[in-house]
């Protein structure tokens, strides 16, 4: 008489087997999905925190930029474009305060789908960066 392995017998072993196995990915994933989920919504309160000192440093870059654009090697020209650098860095730091990250999100996802040649150009140049500085460490 041959011996039956219990685990795939005509019985249906296998597939509460696959089954289980099943089950146990799918918690894992579930798990997994949460985590992400508690880290995302970690990370974005940690900015939202932060956005005040954020757009403080903008201003007083912008604030510096205005104070030494006159003095700067180049002439009335490299004085004009500083002053029109600190003019987009106060402009960026009144928008850091007026908006929390979800809205910032919400304004990159429309950006992206706008632009999005620009974007993936973008994307490769900081990752690019983000490589070289991670691959010196």
């Amino acid at each position: 008489m041959p011996t039956t392995n219990p685990s795939f017998g005509s019985d249906g072993g296998a597939s509460d087997m696959a089954a289980n196995v099943g089950e146990k990915i799918s918690e894992a994933a579930s798990q997994a999905q949460s985590k992400v989920s508690e880290l995302g919504r970690a990370a974005a309160e940690k900015i939202d925190q932060n956005r005040g000192a954020a757009a403080s440093g903008l201003e007083s870059a912008a604030s510096t930029l205005h104070e030494k654009a006159e003095s700067l090697p180049g002439g009335e020209k490299v004085a004009e474009l500083a002053h029109t650098a600190a003019d987009k860095l106060t402009s960026t730091a009144d928008y850091v305060r007026r908006n929390d990250f979800s809205s910032m999100m919400a304004d990159v996802e429309s950006f992206v789908k706008s632009n999005p040649g620009p974007s993936l150009l973008a994307a490769a140049v900081v990752g690019f960066l983000v490589g070289r500085t991670l691959s010196r460490d």
